[in-house]
């Protein structure tokens, strides 16, 4: 007699179907959309100086402030996920972001613009944590790195439709507020969300609603054309699931050293990256490009996150998880610094030369964006194993906000070191930054071809 399955194992087992492609392309569009918002914010910042004559210090505060909304939001969505699941967050966050981000186009001012950026981060740091960890929870085990690697990959979509609203919206009379307005889609997202996903089937019966978690596995058995096995059935009046964790674990014995691992990973990766890609549009027009030229640099450097993150899915089911986030960091350190000194490489090659000096800063910052957006997907992809059900999507949200603050402080700290020591000191700093992330990522555990349960 056949030893029977958990709902789980019956998921783990199952192939790829349309189901599950519809559950990635759902949670995608609203990865992407995230994206294109915080994109949209780097090319707005460059027109806005131009505009509305912000000193380097305003730009920073509205830099940085969504990323203060993000901290709170990623912490706060985390636990409500693990509260009142994760179907249901996730559409509210994409409710809450895109209102605000809509309404932030009327903005008289810096400081109603600052206060809607502000709202607009508590969404998005709600999002993207929960929104991984969903699909994680429902992925095949033998390739559930892979699929949250193409969850991951719609961040680029959405920063290629930033850049290129960025190109042909921005520069025009009150584009700023255009490219705004069109942030608003995700409130109507939010309602194809809340019908057309389903919920975790590992929250649900944590929660004791059995039967609820028993229709989502047999329709994704259904579609797959795999027989529902009468065994794995549990009754309708079976209790909750006792747990063995509680979040104040993320800092006991059993949970320390990953946590600290995963948190440091996540301030690291946080600080580079978005210190060096929400200033690029306004370091680069301030170096002398035009805004336009600037956003076209920016608009080839995105093009350059889609081979990596393919590279990235294909990876991390052959080497692992932590092998290929680690690798991942480590040309994103080479990247940093060769971006850093693309200036001084390019006079050394052809003296005086333009074309020359764009060219090597370009093939620098494709270097970059290639192997940093491969990182962010096997992080995505390793972060909902690091801790069970009961407090996954708690601990990737407290991870997540930990990583907020150092994208908080990166855009303040940006044109403080560009003014003391230059370019090449501040990509030198985000090339440390990345070293700090890579050395962290050692000691995360490695669960690939593993199931969740198990973490």
């Amino acid at each position: 007699m056949s030893t029977p399955l958990t709902r789980a194992q019956r998921l783990d087992r199952l192939p790829y179907t349309r189901r599950h492609n519809k559950l990635l392309m759902g949670s995608g569009v609203g990865w992407a959309l995230d994206a294109m918002d915080i994109g949209l914010v780097s090319f707005i910042m460059a027109a806005l100086a131009q505009e509305w004559g912000l000193s380097s210090g305003q730009l920073s505060l509205l830099g940085s402030v969504g990323f203060v909304g993000m901290a709170f939001g990623a912490s706060l969505g985390g636990l409500l996920a693990d509260l009142i699941g994760r179907r249901q967050v996730f559409a509210l966050t994409l409710l809450v972001y895109g209102v605000a981000t809509g309404l932030s186009a009327l903005s008289t001012g810096l400081a109603v613009l600052i206060v809607f950026r502000f709202i607009v981060g508590l969404g998005l740091g709600a999002e993207l944590p929960v929104a991984s960890t969903l699909v994680s929870e429902f992925a095949p085990r033998r390739i559930r790195g892979r699929i949250v690697v193409a969850l991951e990959s719609f961040w680029a979509v959405g920063w290629l439709a930033a850049a290129t609203i960025g190109y042909f919206v921005v520069p025009g009379d009150n584009g700023w507020r255009w490219a705004l307005a069109l942030g608003a889609i995700p409130a109507a997202y939010s309602i194809v969300v809340r019908l057309g996903l389903p919920e975790s089937v590992r929250f649900l019966e944590r929660k004791g609603r059995h039967a609820e978690a028993e229709a989502v596995v047999a329709d994704f058995e259904a579609v797959a054309g795999v027989e529902t096995p009468e065994t794995a059935k549990a009754p309708d009046d079976a209790p909750e699931q006792a747990t063995t964790v509680t979040r104040r674990d993320l800092w006991g014995d059993r949970f320390r050293r990953r946590s600290i691992a995963l948190w440091l990973t996540w301030f690291g990766i946080n600080f580079a990256y978005y210190g060096a890609f929400i200033w690029l549009p306004t370091l680069l027009f301030e170096g002398g490009m035009t805004l336009v030229r600037s956003f076209e640099f920016t608009l080839y450097m995105t093009l350059a996150q889609l081979p990596g993150y393919a590279t990235a899915a294909v990876l991390i089911e052959k080497w692992g998880r932590r092998p290929t986030l680690v690798t991942f960091l480590g040309g994103s350190v080479v990247g940093a610094l060769a971006f850093g000194m693309a200036p001084a490489l390019a006079e050394a090659v052809a003296p005086g030369s333009e074309t020359a000096a764009f060219a090597v800063a370009l093939t620098a910052g494709c270097v970059l964006s290639f192997f940093n957006l491969g990182a962010w997907g096997a992080l995505y992809a390793i972060t909902p194993e690091v801790y069970p059900t009961v407090m996954r999507a708690t601990g990737a949200g407290a991870a997540t906000a930990f990583g907020r603050i150092a994208a908080m402080l990166a855009p303040l700290v940006v044109p403080l070191v560009v003014a003391a020591a230059g370019l090449p000191v501040l990509f030198a700093l985000f090339g440390i930054m990345f070293a700090v992330a890579m050395v962290a990522a050692w000691f995360l555990p490695e669960y690939a071809a593993r199931a969740l349960d198990e973490a």
